[in-house]
């Protein structure tokens, strides 16, 4: 009945004013978060002040090796407090130099890994 009062060309009219909308929304969104990330992201890192190393006592409670400057700190991290604990030294601390970088795959790449897993398991 709808379509007898109203032509078909009005109906696929109303379709793409619709689509256009939801398009440009989805757009005004991505863009957005694109930016606030980023805006968070510089105000995130600072060059003077680094965690090293974070060690899980309870759930709600670290100890922290922390490098401000060129001092390391350790620090006890609770709900609601910071309690410094002790300053080390440079020769204290075992960096860890040959840790293995994250790899970084795209949505693709893992796809293709999941689907060649289920298929071998057919």
């Amino acid at each position: 009945m709808l379509l007898n009062q109203y032509g078909a060309l009005d109906g696929i009219g109303e379709f793409l004013t619709v689509l256009i909308i939801f398009v440009f929304v989805l757009a005004i969104t991505y863009f957005s978060t694109r930016w606030i990330a980023n805006y968070q992201k510089g105000h995130v890192f600072s060059k003077n002040i680094e965690v090293i190393e974070t060690y899980k006592i309870t759930p709600n409670k670290y100890l922290q090796i922390v490098k401000t400057g060129d001092k390391y700190l350790v620090i006890a991290v609770c709900k609601d407090t910071i309690t410094f604990l002790t300053e080390l030294t440079e020769e204290q601390i075992e960096l860890s130099v040959g840790t293995q970088p994250v790899m970084k795959m795209n949505f693709k790449e893992i796809l293709e890994k999941a689907t060649d897993i289920t298929r071998k398991k057919k």
